[in-house]
């Protein structure tokens, strides 16, 4: 099969109708957050990093200082250096300004989709396969920061609980099903109760503690818990 543009778009359009109800989420938790529609539709313009945006409006919230949220936002998007390294093993070879292109689009989906491809993919396939998916996230993000401005006061806050919700169900299914995922949410439960109500531990502010938990969570979880391979 040739991979072009179009075929790349077609193959992006499950993810766009994902994103969209994932970035209505966003862009009613950005406006909650009094946060401006024009800045919320701009963060989504310019990032598609999900879990890195919900936490740097979230720490915005909170009056967190450029720093928190800038190493709280390094810390959860890493994961996108480590699979642009495993993805430059899959495209074809291309001028670096095109594999940055590429590199801004990329996301846990997009990365899943074009590295289980049999063959290698080229510069045309892979924009199609970003640009739905984008335009997906901005709409999205338009919608719920639109949407929420317009809801009563009551209504607005009370609808910031879909974002939990939406966590929760991405979470427990996983953590069903495997028993690292479980160990991994008990762990960060954990750590979390501690910063939040041990002593000198809870006078640390919520960005460097998400920061700190992450990462003890992160290597904690890498040392004690192994995953078995599933066999094919």
């Amino acid at each position: 099969m040739k991979l072009t543009f179009f075929s790349g778009l077609c193959d992006g359009i499950p993810i766009c109708l994902g994103y969209i109800v994932v970035s209505m989420s966003f862009g009613m938790l950005a406006v909650a957050q009094n946060i401006p529609i024009s800045i919320a539709i701009a963060l989504s313009m310019t990032n598609m990093t999900s879990a890195g945006q919900f936490a740097a409006v979230n720490l915005a919230g909170t009056f967190a200082s450029y720093a928190e949220i800038g190493v709280a936002t390094l810390v959860i998007n890493i994961r996108y250096a480590l699979m642009s390294l495993v993805l430059s093993q899959k495209i074809e070879k291309m001028p670096f300004f095109k594999r940055m292109i590429i590199a801004f689009g990329i996301t846990d989906e997009i990365f899943t989709l074009a590295s289980t491809r049999s063959e290698k993919v080229n510069f045309r396939y892979m924009s199609g396969l970003i640009v739905t998916p984008y335009i997906g996230w901005a709409m999205g993000t338009t919608l719920g920061a639109t949407i929420n401005s317009l809801l009563p006061k009551a209504i607005a806050a009370a609808m910031g609980i879909t974002l939990y919700g939406m966590f929760i169900a991405i979470v427990m299914p996983a953590a069903k099903e495997e028993k690292a995922v479980l160990i991994t949410l008990i762990i960060a439960m954990f750590l979390s109760c501690v910063f939040r109500y041990a002593p000198y531990l809870s006078q640390l502010s919520s960005g460097w503690a998400v920061i700190i938990v992450t990462l003890v969570t992160a290597a904690l979880a890498a040392t004690m818990v192994q995953i078995k391979e599933k066999n094919a």
